[in-house]
């Protein structure tokens, strides 16, 4: 029979150490190729809804190391650092790398699931039976269900294109308009549909974050953590459940204007959960590496 054992806890362990050095490397090189070159890292490297143009296979990993802003990479790697430090002196640097790397991929999943229902499968259903049958009524059924385009446009190039077609748009839609306004419109919606399912794009470490919050509560639940936001300690376990709580409420509740992927959030703690429960990721009976 194998048995626990530590080399020793270490404040800043191999694999976190390097998760944090890759993620801030890709922060600078981002914010440094926008600022003086004008070039979006994020887009060639975050995560792309799979029927995109923009998809790739290797944003599956990619997403996990970019981050949109500094608060968002400040407190994601510190959470990594302060409760992955601990998930890594227990399990040793293979098994958590591998778990790191899963509960993203699940994170991934899982987004894309909900986005795919909640948003991309009603906006093809609308659009495609405009360009499959051009008219009127099948114009006005796209603005009726998915609403004003403009909310969408985030380029100069798709801001002109929706200018130019609007009188067009706003004629057939009336049903004055002549052969050439259905045509134009048309051509947008055709442009607009592939440009559309471009938009959605994922990055930061959150996912796999929260499946190493799920880890810890797990592995050690009576653990008491002192916040800065809450006035008392809480046990772990009572954090992580109340956490998770929060995401799938925050979730549910698709509040205009929320840029944060709740349920990216929940699949890491989903694939957390059972990888930890049926794969065997909650055992500590090996020697640390």
């Amino acid at each position: 029979m194998s048995q626990y054992r530590t080399t020793g806890f270490s404040l800043l362990p191999p694999v976190v150490k390097n998760l944090l050095i890759i993620n801030i490397l890709l922060f600078i090189a981002t914010e440094t190729l926008a600022s003086q070159f004008g070039y979006d890292l994020s887009y060639k490297l975050g995560l792309h809804w799979i029927g995109s143009d923009a998809f790739e296979p290797y944003q599956v990993i990619t997403y996990m190391f970019m981050h949109g802003s500094f608060e968002h990479i400040f407190f994601n790697m510190f959470a990594v650092w302060m409760f992955g430090s601990a998930i890594e002196n227990t399990w040793g640097a293979k098994k958590f790398l591998t778990y790191y790397i899963l509960t993203g991929i699940g994170a991934a999943v899982l987004h894309y699931v909900i986005v795919y229902f909640q948003d991309i499968q009603p906006f093809l259903a609308f659009t495609d039976a405009f360009l499959a049958d051009p008219s009127q009524d099948s114009l006005k059924a796209v603005f009726e269900n998915v609403g004003d385009l403009s909310m969408y446009l985030r380029t100069e190039t798709m801001l002109n294109l929706y200018n130019d077609a609007v009188p067009s748009l706003n004629k057939v839609i009336a049903g004055v308009g002549t052969q050439d306004d259905l045509e134009i419109a048309y051509n947008f919606m055709d442009v607009f549909r592939g440009y559309y399912l471009n938009l959605p794009n994922v990055v930061g470490a959150s996912g796999s974050l929260f499946g190493i919050l799920l880890a810890f509560g797990m592995l050690f639940p009576n653990v008491h953590l002192f916040l800065i936001f809450f006035p008392i300690p809480i046990k772990a376990k009572y954090f992580v459940a109340g956490y998770g709580l929060i995401e799938l409420v925050s979730g549910l509740s698709n509040s205009p204007g929320d840029n944060v992927a709740h349920f990216a959030h929940l699949g890491g703690m989903i694939f957390g959960y059972f990888l930890i429960r049926f794969f065997g990721y909650g055992r500590t009976n090996f020697r640390q590496n």
